[in-house]
C-alpha cells in the first residue's frame, strides 16, 4: 500500500511542479533576450542571433532531459560539453566549414577560444561579427549560462535563488565586453536621460530577477500552506492576510524607489564620467604613452644623413589616397605634442572588415623600408588591412586601430621592420571647407602664451572657421621655412639646396610653449617696426611644420576649435610648393605635419601649415632713442641723521597689504563626485542588507512599544524566538514555549517562556515594569545567542530573513491575533492518519 501511495504521489508532485518549471523557463527566456540585446553591439550580425537561438534551445533541451531523468550535475556538464563540441564550428567558427581538415582546425580554435577569445574580444574593434573565433565567448555564455539559469531555477531547494547570478551574468557579458561609449541620451521633454539603452537593459534584468524571486517566495509559501493543511488539525485558508498585503506593498515601494534612484540619480552623477569597460583597459596604450612623439623626431628627418632615406613605398592599381597618415597626436602638455595613450583612447584590434563610413574609396599597397617604430602608415578611415609576408600572422594579431584618431599602431616585436607589407582599403571623407566650420568649444587644454593671444586678438575678425583660415594664411605668409640651424663653415644642407633661391635662416627645433610664444613675439616686434609697413615685409617667424602645426593648433584652441596634429606624407597636392612623395616612394624629406580642427558637426578638417620660403625675413627692429627730459642738477649734500631709538615692534600689527589668493577648491567637486558615486554603489550593493537590519530594528521597536502590556510581552517572546531562528536554532514542531526555550538552551529562556505564558493566559494585570523587566531579559538572551557564534555567523544572523519567513507558516485561524488564539480551546478535530 505504501508503494501505491508513492506512485500516486509522484504524478501529483509533478503536476504541482509545473508552475515552477514554467516560471523557471520564463525567467531563463527573459534573461537570454536581455543578454542578447546587451551583446548585440559587440557582434551586430545574423550569425550571432542564430547562435543565441540555437544555444538557448539546446541548453533548455539538455537541462530538461537531465531533470526528467533525474541525472546528476556531472551528466549535465557532459551534455553541455558535447553540445559545445557539436555546435562550435557551425555556429561560432563558420569560416572553417570548407573542408574536413578545416573543421578539425576550427574545433581546435573553438576549444582554445574558451581560454583566449575573451581577451581577443576586448582588443578588436566593434562590431566583430563572425571574425575568427570571437563568437566562442557568446556560445559559452548562452549555452552554459542558459543551462545554469534553467537548472538552478527549477530546483526546489536553497540553491534555486542562485539562478539570478547566472541570469544577471549573461546580461553583464554584453555590458562589460561592449562599447566604451554609451548610447545617445534620450530626451523626454526638458529631461535628458543619459545611457538609456544600458539603463533599460540593466533595470530590466534586475526587475526580472526580483519578480522571479518574489514569485518563487510566494510559491514556496503556498506549498508550505498546503503541506501544513495536510497534516494539521486546523484548516488553513489560501488567501492573503493583512501582513501579506503589507509586505507586498513594502516590497513594491522599495522596488519603485530603487528604480527611481537608478534612473535619476546614478546616470546624473556619472553623466560626464568615462564609461569603464573591459576593453577600456586593453590595447597598446602603455606602448603609445612610452613611445617618442613623431613630432619630436620630425627635425631629425631632414639631416643630410637621413633626408634621402626611403621610409616606405606606396603602390596599387586602384585609386590612391591623397594623404598617408602616420601618427595622430591629440595631447599637448606645453612641451611635447603626443598621442594621449590613455585608457579608452580607442585603439582596438581591427576585425576582418569594418564600416568606414561615407567618402571616396581608396586602396594602397604599403611596403615598409626604413620607417620603424609602432606607428603604421594608413589612409583615411580604414575599412580593412591585409598583411602579407612571413610576419603576416603576428602583424594581424598585433595591429591596433583607432577610428577616432584614424591612426594605427603595430606592436609586433617592437613595431614595423623592413620588408613588412600590407594592403589597406579605406574611405577618404570629403574635406570640409574650413571657412564653413563653427567652433564647438575647445574645452580644457594648454592655452597659447601671452604673445600668441595678443597676436590673435589683433588680427582675428571673429571666431569661426573663416577667421581661423585667415589667421593661418597670415601666419604662413609671415613665417619662413627652416629645418635646421645655420652650419658653421659647412656645406649647405641638402634640404636647403633643393629649394631654388632659398636664403638659409637658422631655426631651433622643439615645439614647446616657450618656443612657439617666441615666434609670435618676433611677429609682434616686426609688426611694430615702422620699416615693416614701408617695405611690405612682415616675415619674422622662422621654423618648419613642427612649430607651425603646433602654433595653428593653439590658435584654433583660442577660437574654440578642438585641434590635433598629424604627422604623415602627401601623395598629391594642388600646391606645388608642398612636399609630396615621388613615384610612390616616401622619403624622410617628404615627411610633413598638418593640423586638423573639429567643427561642431564632429568632423575633422585638415589645414596645411608649411610656411613660405620665397621672401626672407627681416628680423631687425628699429632702434628708437629714449625721450630726453630736461632735469635740474643739484649738488650733493650730506646731513647727519641721528638714528631713532630701537622700539620693539609687534609683527602682528603689520598693516602691509597681503595678497589672498583664496583656497583652491577645484579638487573638491571631483572628490565629492567620486565619493557620491562610491556611496551609491555601496548603497546598491549593501542596500538590501541594510534594509533587513532596519526592518528588524523597526519590528523590535514596534513590539517593545506596543500599547497593550500583554502584547508587548508576547512581542518580546517573538523577538526571542526570531533571534534564535536567525542564529540557526531549530524550533520543534508544534512546540510550547517551554519546549522552545529548552531547544534554544539559553540561561533565561525558561524564565521568558513562563513570563510569556502568564501574560497571555493569565487574567492578572500586567504593569509596565513587568514589560521592562521582560524586555531586559530578552535583550540579554539576544546577546547570548549572538555571542555563541563567530563574527561571520553573527553578521549572517543580522541580515538573515528566516525570522520573517517563519510568519509564512500556517496559523490556527485567520481571525484575531495569534496571542488571542492561544487563549482559546484546543481544537477537537481529528487528524486522519494512515495506520496501515
Amino acid at each position: 500500500m505504501s508503494d501505491r501511495r508513492s506512485s500516486r504521489a509522484a504524478p501529483r508532485r509533478r503536476a504541482t511542479d509545473l508552475p515552477r518549471y514554467a516560471a523557471a523557463a520564463a525567467y531563463a527566456v527573459v534573461s537570454v533576450v536581455l543578454a542578447a540585446l546587451a551583446a548585440w553591439p559587440i557582434y551586430a550580425s545574423w550569425s550571432f542571433l542564430l547562435l543565441v537561438i540555437v544555444a538557448a534551445v539546446v541548453a533548455g533541451v539538455v537541462v530538461g532531459v537531465v531533470s526528467w531523468r533525474r541525472w546528476s550535475g556531472w551528466t549535465l556538464a557532459a551534455g553541455l560539453l558535447g553540445a559545445f563540441a557539436v555546435l562550435a564550428v557551425p555556429l561560432a567558427v563558420p569560416s572553417r566549414l570548407t573542408s574536413p581538415l578545416d573543421v578539425l582546425r576550427g574545433l581546435g580554435e573553438s576549444f582554445a577560444g574558451v581560454i583566449v577569445a575573451w581577451k581577443d574580444l576586448v582588443t578588436v574593434d566593434l562590431p566583430v561579427g563572425a571574425y575568427r573565433n570571437l563568437l566562442i565567448p557568446a556560445l559559452v555564455v548562452f549555452l552554459v549560462g542558459t543551462a545554469l539559469t534553467s537548472a538552478l531555477a527549477i530546483r526546489g531547494d536553497r540553491w534555486a535563488p542562485f539562478a539570478v547570478v547566472s541570469g544577471l551574468g549573461m546580461t553583464g557579458f554584453g555590458l562589460f565586453f561592449g562599447r566604451s561609449s554609451t548610447s545617445a541620451p534620450l530626451s523626454v521633454g526638458p529631461v535628458d536621460l543619459p545611457a538609456p539603452v544600458e539603463t533599460a537593459i540593466g533595470l530590466s534584468a534586475l526587475l526580472a530577477a526580483v519578480l522571479w524571486l518574489a514569485w518563487r517566495a510566494q510559491d514556496e509559501r503556498g506549498r508550505a500552506l498546503r503541506r501544513a493543511s495536510e497534516v494539521s488539525t486546523v484548516p488553513v485558508g489560501p488567501g492573503r492576510s493583512r501582513a501579506d498585503r503589507r509586505r507586498l506593498a513594502l516590497g513594491a515601494g522599495m522596488l519603485l524607489v530603487a528604480v527611481a534612484v537608478t534612473v535619476a540619480v546614478v546616470p546624473a552623477a556619472a553623466r560626464n564620467a568615462d564609461r569603464q569597460v573591459l576593453r577600456s583597459a586593453a590595447g597598446p596604450e602603455r606602448l603609445i604613452a612610452e613611445a617618442v612623439s613623431p613630432l619630436s623626431q620630425y627635425r631629425s628627418m631632414f639631416s643630410d644623413a637621413r633626408s634621402d632615406d626611403v621610409l616606405f613605398r606606396i603602390s596599387g592599381t586602384g585609386t590612391e589616397p591623397d594623404r598617408i597618415r602616420i601618427a595622430t597626436l591629440d595631447t599637448y602638455d606645453g612641451e611635447i605634442f603626443r598621442a594621449s595613450g590613455n585608457e579608452g583612447s580607442g585603439f582596438v584590434r581591427l576585425p576582418s572588415t569594418r564600416d568606414a563610413g561615407e567618402g571616396r574609396p581608396v586602396e594602397a599597397d604599403v611596403e615598409i623600408v626604413d620607417l620603424g617604430g609602432i606607428w603604421m602608415p594608413t589612409a583615411g578611415s580604414l575599412a580593412s588591412a591585409t598583411f602579407e609576408g612571413d610576419r603576416r600572422g603576428i602583424l594581424a594579431d598585433r595591429f591596433y586601430y583607432s577610428s577616432d584618431a584614424e591612426a594605427g599602431v603595430q606592436t609586433a616585436d617592437g613595431g614595423l621592420v623592413a620588408g613588412d607589407r600590407y594592403r589597406i582599403d579605406a574611405v577618404e571623407p570629403a574635406s570640409d571647407d574650413l571657412a564653413s566650420l563653427t567652433p564647438p568649444g575647445a574645452g580644457d587644454g594648454v592655452a597659447g602664451g601671452d604673445n600668441l593671444r595678443r597676436w590673435v586678438q589683433e588680427h582675428a575678425t571673429g571666431n569661426d572657421g573663416a577667421a581661423l583660415q585667415s589667421l593661418v594664411q597670415m601666419l604662413r605668409q609671415r613665417g619662413y621655412l627652416s629645418h635646421s640651424l645655420a652650419p658653421e663653415g659647412g656645406p649647405i644642407p641638402k634640404w636647403a639646396a633643393a629649394l631654388q633661391g632659398y636664403q638659409l635662416q637658422p631655426s631651433a627645433s622643439g615645439h614647446s610653449l616657450a618656443r612657439i610664444d617666441r615666434m609670435f613675439e618676433r611677429l609682434l616686434e616686426r609688426e611694430d617696426d615702422p620699416r615693416a609697413a614701408a617695405s611690405g615685409n612682415f616675415v619674422a617667424a622662422v621654423g618648419d611644420d613642427e612649430q607651425f602645426a603646433v602654433a595653428t593648433a593653439l590658435i584654433a584652441h583660442e577660437l574654440g576649435f578642438p585641434a590635433r596634429v598629424v604627422v604623415g606624407t602627401r601623395l598629391v597636392s594642388t600646391d606645388p610648393k608642398l612636399a609630396t612623395c615621388e613615384a610612390g616612394e616616401c622619403r624622410a624629406s617628404d615627411l610633413t605635419a598638418w593640423t586638423e580642427v573639429q567643427g561642431s558637426d564632429g568632423r575633422w578638417a585638415p589645414i596645411d601649415v608649411t610656411p613660405q620660403w620665397e621672401q626672407s625675413p627681416s628680423l631687425e627692429v628699429t632702434q628708437q632713442q629714449d625721450p630726453e627730459n630736461v632735469t635740474e642738477v643739484r649738488p650733493d649734500t650730506v646731513e647727519e641723521v641721528v638714528p631713532p631709538e630701537p622700539v620693539q615692534e609687534d609683527n602682528s600689527t603689520d598693516n602691509e597689504p597681503r595678497t589672498d589668493d583664496g583656497v583652491d577648491l577645484a579638487w573638491l567637486w571631483a572628490s565629492l563626485r567620486i565619493a557620491g558615486i562610491s556611496l551609491l554603489i555601496l548603497l546598491v550593493v549593501l542596500g538590501p542588507f541594510l534594509a533587513v537590519v532596519v526592518a528588524k530594528a523597526l519590528r523590535r521597536r514596534g513590539r517593545r512599544r506596543d500599547a497593550d502590556p500583554r502584547s508587548a510581552i508576547a512581542g518580546g517572546w517573538d523577538e526571542y524566538v526570531d533571534a534564535g531562528i536567525d542564529a540557526g536554532r531549530t524550533v520543534p514542531r508544534a512546540p510550547t514555549r517551554r519546549e522552545v526555550a529548552e531547544a534554544f538552551a539559553t540561561p533565561s529562556g525558561t524564565v521568558l517562556a513562563a513570563g510569556a505564558d502568564r501574560a497571555v493566559f493569565s487574567s492578572e494585570n500586567v504593569d509596565p515594569d513587568e514589560v521592562e523587566d521582560f524586555w531586559r531579559i530578552v535583550d540579554e538572551e539576544r546577546r547570548t545567542l549572538s555571542r555563541q557564534r563567530g563574527f561571520w555567523r553573527r553578521l549572517r544572523a543580522a541580515v538573515s530573513l528566516r525570522s520573517f519567513l517563519r510568519f509564512l507558516a500556517p496559523r490556527p485561524s485567520r481571525r484575531g491575533s495569534p496571542h488571542r488564539d492561544e487563549r482559546g480551546k484546543r481544537s477537537t478535530a481529528l487528524v486522519d492518519r494512515d495506520t496501515t
